[in-house]
C-alpha cells in the first residue's frame, strides 16, 4: 500500500513538474498538423460533415431511422465526440515507438505523448462544436436546460479516453502489431456504438451486447444535454465513469511502472 500511494504521489507531481512540456508538445503537435495546410484547422470539421452527409443519406433515403432530432445532427453530434477518441487512440498507438530518440535519451513523463494527442483531439472537437452550434441553430433545436451538465459528459468522455491511449500506447512498445490490430478495432468500435445509430433501438442480445459499450452512454450523454431536454441515463453513465477511472488508475500505474523498459523495448 505504501508502495502505490507513493507511486500516484510521483505520477501526480511529474504531471506538475513537466506541464510546460505538455503544452510545447501540444502546441509542435499541432502545428505540424496544420502546417501548410489550405484548410487549417478547417480539417477537424471537414471529415465529420463528410460522414454526417453520407450517412445521411444511407439513414434517411435508403435504410430511414427515427431519431430525436434531424439526423444529420444527430449523426454530426456523435461523429464529433468519437472522433476526439479515434483520433487520440490512432494517435497515441503509436506516440512511443516513433519519438524513439526522446523516450531513449531523455528523462520526462512518458505518458506526456498520448496526453499531448489527447490534447491536440481536445483542440478539434472544440473547434468543431462550433459547427455543432451552427447545425443546432440551422435545425431550429434549441439547447437543453440540461447543458449545464455537460462539463460532466466531456470530463468522462476525456478519463476513459486517456485510460485507453494509455494502454494501447504502452502495448504497441511492446507488441508492434497492436497499431494494425487497434485500427480494426477502433472501425468496428465506432460501428458498435451509437454514432450513427440509436444502440437503444436494437433489442434482443445485441443490443443488451452493445448497451454495455462504455462509449454508448458517453455519447448519449452528449445529445441528452446538449439537445435531448433530458438528463443522462445516470445509472449507464456512472457505470462508465467508474470503469473509466478505474481503467485509468490501473493503466497510468501500470504505464509509471513500465517506463524503465520503455527504452530497451524501441
Amino acid at each position: 500500500m505504501k508502495q502505490l500511494i507513493a507511486d500516484c504521489r510521483e505520477m501526480f507531481v511529474e504531471q506538475a513538474q513537466y506541464r510546460e512540456l505538455l503544452y510545447e508538445m501540444t502546441r509542435r503537435d499541432l502545428l505540424i498538423r496544420y502546417k501548410q495546410t489550405i484548410m487549417g484547422f478547417g480539417w477537424a470539421v471537414f471529415m465529420p460533415l463528410v460522414n454526417t452527409a453520407v450517412f445521411s443519406v444511407i439513414f434517411t433515403r435508403v435504410a430511414p431511422i427515427e431519431t430525436q432530432v434531424p439526423y444529420p445532427l444527430f449523426a454530426f453530434c456523435g461523429l464529433l465526440a468519437w472522433n476526439f477518441s479515434a483520433s487520440t487512440f490512432r494517435a497515441s498507438v503509436g506516440s512511443l515507438t516513433s519519438n524513439a530518440a526522446l523516450v531513449t535519451k531523455v528523462f520526462f513523463p512518458r505518458e506526456l505523448f498520448p496526453f499531448s494527442a489527447m490534447l491536440v483531439a481536445l483542440v478539434d472537437l472544440a473547434v468543431g462544436s462550433t459547427v455543432l452550434i451552427a447545425l443546432m441553430a440551422w435545425f431550429r433545436v434549441p439547447p437543453s436546460p440540461y447543458i449545464v451538465l455537460l462539463p460532466v459528459v466531456v470530463v468522462i468522455h476525456v478519463v476513459f479516453t486517456m485510460a485507453v491511449s494509455l494502454f494501447v500506447a504502452m502495448a504497441n512498445l511492446f507488441y508492434r502489431d497492436v497499431k494494425y490490430i487497434f485500427e480494426v478495432v477502433v472501425t468496428l468500435w465506432m460501428f458498435a456504438t451509437s454514432v450513427l445509430y440509436p444502440v437503444t433501438s436494437l433489442g434482443g442480445r445485441l443490443g443488451t451486447l452493445l448497451r454495455l459499450n462504455p462509449m454508448t452512454p458517453i455519447i448519449d450523454g452528449y445529445r441528452d444535454v446538449l439537445f435531448g431536454g433530458k438528463p443522462p441515463d445516470w445509472l449507464s453513465l456512472g457505470a462508465a465513469a467508474l470503469l473509466s477511472f478505474a481503467v485509468l488508475f490501473a493503466a497510468w500505474l501500470q504505464f509509471h511502472r513500465s517506463e524503465f523498459e520503455f527504452a530497451e523495448r524501441i
